[in-house]
């Protein structure tokens, strides 16, 4: 009997026992993931139902957005629209709302990055000299991204228009340019082409169930893996999933066939109806074509454009008809912010100049030819992105669903499916954040990657430029004449990427160039500038993404860029002719480099050389834009796509 009863009184301290290790292992679980996953999958990943509450107070700062959130759609992959009723107050969108949450939005390290005072901090203070991101006061931090090397990559596992991302961030440094935060590749892993009706399946889907708030289901490719081999530039397996191979190097003539099937064959959809605006474009689109020698200016250097009369009688009418209606919503500082220094300050400048400008922005949407969404995704990034989340979903999200409150408040967007609606957003993630939608936008973009799914024709390659100075952003600018560069070829930089280590192995003990890791730090970077200055040749290798501002640079400071990067657009790509001023080299042929320079006559060289110097004047920013600089050719990129792109078949 004593026998029985203390066996039954060990069994149940051993249930306690079990009972209380399961409750440790279940609390440790929360625990981890807690600290591990992103704050939003914290719950999402142990429940069946998978579902990530996306209206939570912290992920959005912004009350002017959460204003015009009264009414949300349920985004379906079919583009159906179902209405839902609930209020403001019930998305949680309000400032005060994000504030009170542990990932809360710190506006102070935002500020370091803002010229709104002499004494700030420069994001980059230059290529040579890498990142300070940091702050007299203390205020602005690191963020991890910025800080240590990783491999990140998106999975879609479910839709058919499978997206599979890799970006790889690393510490910016020395003669770093392209990238330096964190850069994309992209390749699609469907068995079929990916079309932007395809993509349009991306979007967030926003579902209501009885009694209960919206949410956010993320699209699969936004659950993002953490890969801690830095060593590897191949994405993680499928686990069985067929995949695409990335695609084959596009080269430059491939490039410029492609551009002549996109203006020969317009691809946009009809609008819904045709607008004032639209007759004026089809009009403006007849006299460019029927251009000719009478619209010569001599300011102009007949090579470096695919056709100069067309050219100038576009930008002539650029400059007398286009209007643009910028919208109001959004509030600082994703929103009507702008950084002016870095190797992303392209976009700020952009936006700046634009918002400022009395000749192309009208009060009247109604009278517009094109719609400017005014955010900036450098700004996206430093104000949302969450320290050791890994995820970029909650940036992706945002600003989709700002489009989406754009479509639900106004008429413009469903008119022509978005596409007299445009961008310009340099950072290296800025490809992901705009894709859904925001496809059939005409963006411009500094990451003007094809396998990312920039559209040749239709999107623009915005020039990066990394502004060491926004009271003097053409500082230093000039370079040597041909018989003071005895040089034959430059580089230096972090050996970022494939091209970047293969180019200092092959040549980085040649003497008749200049190939480094990274030079020593002096002031004012004056010995990378230099180098530029005294070599006939600069390089312009990628790093882990395709743009870089070294070709920038390259035309700064007068010297041929090399450009051995596959797959990348260079800017202004629909009316320069940048076989005229600069090489193309696959990164394949990179052991082959020495003998493809050496190859060039110096007749050539000089032409080129030239070349450079005369299409200097596209590449600048001025405080008070100035014909044909950088400011008037983006504006003009995006206006020639435009025209080029209509269709009222």
């Amino acid at each position: 009997m004593d026998h029985g009863f203390r066996f039954i009184w060990k069994s149940l301290i051993d249930t306690r026992r079990l009972l209380w290790i399961m409750v440790l292992t279940f609390a440790a679980v929360l625990l981890v993931q807690f600290f591990e996953l992103p704050r939003d999958s914290v719950l999402s990943s142990l429940l069946s139902a998978g579902k990530v509450a996306f209206f939570g107070k912290r992920n959005f700062p912004d009350k002017g957005l959460s204003s015009n959130f009264g009414t949300v759609g349920n985004i379906t992959d079919t583009n159906t629209i179902q209405e839902i009723t609930n209020s403001a107050k019930n998305l949680n969108l309000t400032k005060e709302g994000f504030e009170e949450n542990e990932g809360k939005y710190d506006r102070s390290k935002v500020d370091c990055f803002l010229n709104k005072n002499a004494s700030m901090d420069k994001e980059f203070t230059s290529v040579n000299t890498g990142c300070s991101l940091r702050d007299s006061v203390g205020k602005c931090r690191d963020f991890e991204h910025t800080i240590s090397s990783r491999n990140v990559t998106e999975k879609n596992d479910t839709s058919p228009g499978n997206i599979q991302t890799q970006y790889v961030s690393s510490t910016p440094g020395q003669n770093e340019s392209s990238g330096s935060a964190s850069e994309c590749l992209l390749a699609f892993s469907s068995p079929n082409p990916v079309s932007p009706t395809k993509l349009d399946s991306v979007t967030p889907v926003i579902s209501v169930e009885p009694n209960s708030s919206p949410v956010l289901k993320m699209p699969p490719e936004d659950n993002i893996s953490m890969v801690n081999n830095t060593s590897s530039m191949t994405p993680s397996p499928s686990h069985g999933r067929s995949e695409m191979p990335k695609l084959a190097s596009v080269t430059i003539s491939k490039m410029n066939e492609l551009l002549l099937q996109s203006h020969s064959l317009p691809s946009s959809t009809p609008p819904q109806w045709i607008s004032t605006g639209d007759k004026e474009l089809l009009h403006a689109k007849s006299k460019i074509e029927n251009a000719s020698s009478i619209d010569y200016d001599s300011g102009l250097y007949e090579p470096l454009y695919r056709n100069v009369f067309m050219f100038k009688r576009s930008y002539d009418l650029m400059d007398k008809m286009l209007r643009i209606y910028i919208y109001k919503e959004g509030e600082k500082p994703i929103f009507h912010e702008s950084i002016l220094e870095g190797i992303y300050a392209s976009e700020g400048w952009f936006l700046k100049l634009l918002e400022s400008s009395k000749q192309f922005v009208t009060e009247d949407p109604k009278e517009a030819h094109l719609f400017y969404i005014p955010f900036s995704s450098r700004l996206l990034e430093l104000t949302l992105y969450v320290r050791h989340s890994h995820s970029r979903k909650n940036l992706i999200a945002y600003i989709q669903n700002y489009v989406e409150m754009l479509i639900q408040k106004y008429p413009f967007w469903n008119r022509t499916n978005g596409e007299d609606h445009f961008l310009a957003a340099c950072h290296d993630w800025a490809p992901a954040e705009t894709r859904g939608r925001m496809l059939s936008c005409l963006r411009a973009l500094c990451n003007a990657d094809i396998n990312t799914g920039f559209v040749i024709g239709k999107d623009v390659s915005l020039p990066t430029v990394n502004v060491r100075s926004a009271k003097n952003p053409l500082k230093d600018i000039g370079g040597e004449p041909a018989i003071k560069r005895p040089v034959l070829a430059f580089f230096a930089g972090y050996m970022h990427g494939r091209a970047r280590p293969t180019l200092l192995k092959y040549w980085g003990k040649d003497p008749d160039m200049r190939i480094f890791d990274r030079l020593p730090h002096v002031k004012g970077n004056k010995n990378y500038i230099e180098h530029m200055k005294s070599s006939k040749y600069c390089i312009c290798a990628r790093g882990f993404a395709v743009h870089s501002p070294r070709v920038v640079e390259s035309i700064f400071f007068e010297c041929v860029p090399v450009i051995i990067s596959d797959n990348f657009v260079p800017p202004f790509f629909e009316v320069l002719n940048w076989e005229s001023f600069a090489i193309f080299v696959l990164e394949k042929d990179i052991p082959n480099l020495k003998s493809i320079l050496l190859s060039i006559p110096d007749e050539k060289y000089l032409e080129m050389l030239n070349g450079v110097k005369q299409v200097q004047k596209h590449f600048l920013w001025h405080a008070e834009p100035v014909k044909y600089d950088l400011f008037h050719m983006t504006l003009h990129s995006v206006w020639y796509n435009r025209v080029f792109r209509l269709n009222f078949a």
